[in-house]
C-alpha cells in the first residue's frame, strides 16, 4: 500500500470518528429537544389556561371581564387537547361554564367546574412527570451511548496517533541512519524494510546506490594503487624538481631532482612541517616564499651555476586549497643560449656598425657636387641608401643597447642634470621629422625646474624615442604635447599624441620585448625601443608607463625622484 494511501485512510478515518460521534451527538440532543418541547408546548400551557379559567371563576358573577377571560381560556383549552381522557374533562367544563351563564345563581355549577378543570390540571400533571421521566430517561440514554462512543473513539484515535507516526519516522530513522553511514564510507550498509509503499521504493534505490559505491570501492582500489605509482614514477623521471605539500604546509613527496637540489632525501622529511626544515634549509625557505614578482633562482647544481625558475601551484577542491606543488623547472640551457645569442648580437652589431657608418659616409660624399653632378634617379637612390644605413644604425644600436640590458652591464653615467636640457636635445633630435609631416611640438615646462640625478644620454634616449613614437604614429598637421612637471617630489616627463590610441587589451603588453601592436603595418622597427626605455627608466629607480584609449591617442610617461 502506497504512502498516499495510508494517509488518505488515516485522515479519512479520523474524519468518519468525527462526523459519527457529531451525528450521534446532534440525533440525541433533537430527541432531548423534542420531550421537552412536548412537556412545556402542550402541558404546560393547558396548566396556564387552567389557572386562569380558576382565578376568573373567583371572579364570577359580578364581573362580566372575567367570564370573557374565562371563554377565551376555554376555548384554548379545546384547542390544545393532547392527553387522554382531558377531552371528556374538558366537553364537562364546557357543559357546566353554559350551565352556568344560563343561571348564575346555582351553586352547583361552580362546584362542578372547579371539579373539571382540577381533573384536567391532574392529566396534565401527571403528563408532566411522565413526559419528564422519558426525557430524564432519553438523557440517560444519551449520555450512556454517547460516552461509550467517545470511549471508543478516543481510544481507536489515540492508538491512531501513537502507532501512524511511526510509520513515517521509522522508515525515515533507518534511511537517516543508512545515509550517515555511506556518508562514513561504509557502504556495506544495507536497508530492510518490509513495505510495499514509497519507503520500501527509496530503501531498495538506497540499497542498490550502496552497492554500486561497494563495487567501485573495490574495484578502483588497485586502479587508484597503479595511477598512484605512475604518477609517482612520472614524477621522478621529470626534469624539474617538484615538491608536494599539504593545506597545512606538511610535505608529502619530492622527487629525486628536488632531493639533489635542496641536499635533502624524502625519506627524511616527508609529513614534516615544511617550514621547520626552512629553518635549517635556505633554499626550502626560499622556496616557501610565495614572492609576487618572479625572478630566476641562481642554485649550484649538476657541478655547475644553474638557473632554476619558481612556480607555486595551487591544488583545489572545489575552490578549496587542499594542498601546493612547488615546481623548480631548470632553465640553465636557455639562460645559456640567451647568453650565446646576446654575446652573438652585441658582437654582430659592433662588427656591423663601422661599415654601415662608412656607407653612410660614402653616400653623404657622393651628394657632394664637388665630386660630380648626380641625376634624379642617383640622388633618389643614394637618398634610399642613407635612409637605409639610418636605419640599421638605428637597429644596431637598439641592439647594442639590448645586450647591455640583458647581461646586466648597463653603463650609468648619473648627474645633476636639468629636465630643460633633456627636453631641448630631444627637441632638437626629432625636430627634421617633425617638420616633415607638419606636426607642431607644444612644449610645456614648469617654471624653476629642480634639476633630476640621472644618465642624461640615456634619458634623453628614452625621451627621442617616445617622440619617434609619437610623430610615426600622429597624422599630418598634428599636435604633440611634452610636458614636464613636479610635484610629490617627482619629475614626471610626458609626451602626449593625438593619433588613433592602442587598444587596452595591448597596453600591458606594450613594453615587452619585440612586441608590435597588431595592425600598425610598421615594419623599420624592431620592436626593442619601449622594452629598452623600460629597463634604462627604471635601472635608475625610475617609473615608466602609458595610458591610451582608441580615437583618443597615447600619453606616454616617465618619473624620477626629484
Amino acid at each position: 500500500m502506497k504512502l498516499k494511501t495510508k494517509l488518505w485512510l488515516a485522515l479519512g478515518f479520523l474524519f468518519l470518528v468525527i462526523l459519527s460521534f457529531g451525528i450521534s451527538s446532534i440525533l440525541f440532543i433533537r430527541e432531548l429537544s423534542t420531550d421537552t418541547d412536548r412537556i412545556l408546548k402542550n402541558n404546560y400551557e393547558t396548566l396556564v389556561f387552567d389557572n386562569n379559567m380558576l382565578k376568573n371563576l373567583d371572579a364570577l358573577p359580578g364581573d362580566k371581564g372575567a367570564e370573557t377571560e374565562f371563554e377565551e381560556n376555554l376555548q384554548k383549552q379545546e384547542r390544545n387537547i393532547t392527553e387522554p381522557g382531558e377531552r371528556e374533562a374538558t366537553a364537562d367544563l364546557r357543559k357546566s361554564f353554559d350551565a352556568l351563564k344560563t343561571n348564575a345563581g346555582d351553586s352547583s355549577n361552580y362546584r362542578q367546574i372547579r371539579r373539571s378543570i382540577q381533573i384536567i390540571n391532574d392529566l396534565n400533571q401527571n403528563a408532566i412527570l411522565r413526559k419528564s421521566d422519558i426525557a430524564h430517561k432519553t438523557s440517560e440514554d444519551a449520555t450512556l451511548w454517547l460516552t461509550g462512543i467517545f470511549v471508543i473513539l478516543t481510544l481507536i484515535a489515540f492508538t491512531l496517533v501513537v502507532n501512524f507516526p511511526g510509520v513515517v519516522a521509522n522508515p525515515i530513522r533507518v534511511l537517516s541512519e543508512g545515509i550517515i553511514a555511506v556518508a562514513n564510507k561504509n557502504y556495506n550498509k544495507r536497508i530492510h524494510l518490509e513495505q510495499k509503499d514509497e519507503f520500501g521504493d527509496l530503501a531498495g534505490a538506497f540499497n542498490s546506490m550502496a552497492e554500486k559505491l561497494d563495487e567501485y570501492e573495490h574495484s578502483n582500489l588497485a586502479q587508484l594503487k597503479f595511477e598512484k605509482s605512475r604518477i609517482e614514477t612520472i614524477i621522478n623521471q621529470m626534469k624539474d624538481g617538484i615538491v608536494g605539500l599539504d593545506a597545512k604546509k606538511h610535505i608529502l613527496f619530492l622527487n629525486e631532482v628536488a632531493e639533489k637540489i635542496l641536499g635533502l632525501k624524502e625519506i627524511d622529511i616527508i609529513n614534516k612541517y615544511a617550514p621547520d626544515i626552512a629553518i635549517r634549509n635556505d633554499l626550502m625557505r626560499t622556496l616557501l616564499q610565495e614572492e609576487t614578482n618572479k625572478k630566476e633562482l641562481k642554485i649550484y647544481a649538476d657541478n655547475k651555476e644553474s638557473y632554476f625558475n619558481k612556480d607555486i601551484l595551487n591544488v583545489n577542491d572545489s575552490g578549496v586549497i587542499i594542498g601546493q606543488v612547488i615546481v623548480l623547472r631548470n632553465v640553465t640551457p636557455f639562460h645559456e643560449l640567451n647568453e650565446a645569442k646576446t654575446n652573438f648580437i652585441a658582437t654582430v652589431s659592433h662588427e656591423l656598425k663601422t661599415p654601415i657608418s662608412s656607407i653612410k659616409m660614402s653616400a653623404q660624399l657622393l651628394t657632394d657636387e664637388r665630386i660630380g653632378t648626380l641625376s634624379a634617379e642617383q640622388k633618389e637612390l643614394i637618398s634610399s641608401v642613407r635612409e637605409d644605413a639610418d636605419r640599421l644604425l638605428k637597429i644596431t644600436g637598439e641592439l647594442l643597447n639590448m645586450t647591455q640590458v640583458e647581461t646586466g652591464n648597463i653603463q650609468l653615467k648619473y648627474q645633476a642634470t636639468q629636465p630643460e636640457k633633456i627636453v631641448e636635445q630631444s627637441i632638437m633630435a626629432v625636430k627634421f621629422q617633425a617638420q616633415q609631416k607638419d606636426i607642431e611640438l607644444k612644449i610645456t615646462l614648469q617654471p624653476n625646474l629642480i634639476p633630476i640625478n640621472a644618465d642624461a644620454e640615456k634619458t634623453t634616449w628614452v625621451l627621442i624615442n617616445f617622440l619617434t613614437n609619437a610623430i610615426k604614429y600622429s597624422p599630418g598637421n598634428a599636435v604633440i604635447e611634452v610636458d614636464v612637471q613636479q610635484k610629490n617630489h617627482q619629475t614626471e616627463f610626458t609626451v602626449k599624441d593625438h593619433g588613433k590610441g592602442i587598444e587596452k587589451k595591448y597596453l600591458p603588453k606594450i613594453f615587452d620585448r619585440y612586441f608590435k601592436v597588431p595592425g600598425t603595418h610598421e615594419r623599420s622597427g624592431t620592436g626593442l625601443g619601449l622594452s629598452i626605455s623600460k629597463e634604462f627608466i627604471e635601472v635608475q629607480g625610475g617609473n615608466i608607463w602609458v595610458k591610451s584609449a582608441v580615437g583618443e591617442g597615447s600619453t606616454f610617461g616617465f618619473s624620477f625622484k626629484s
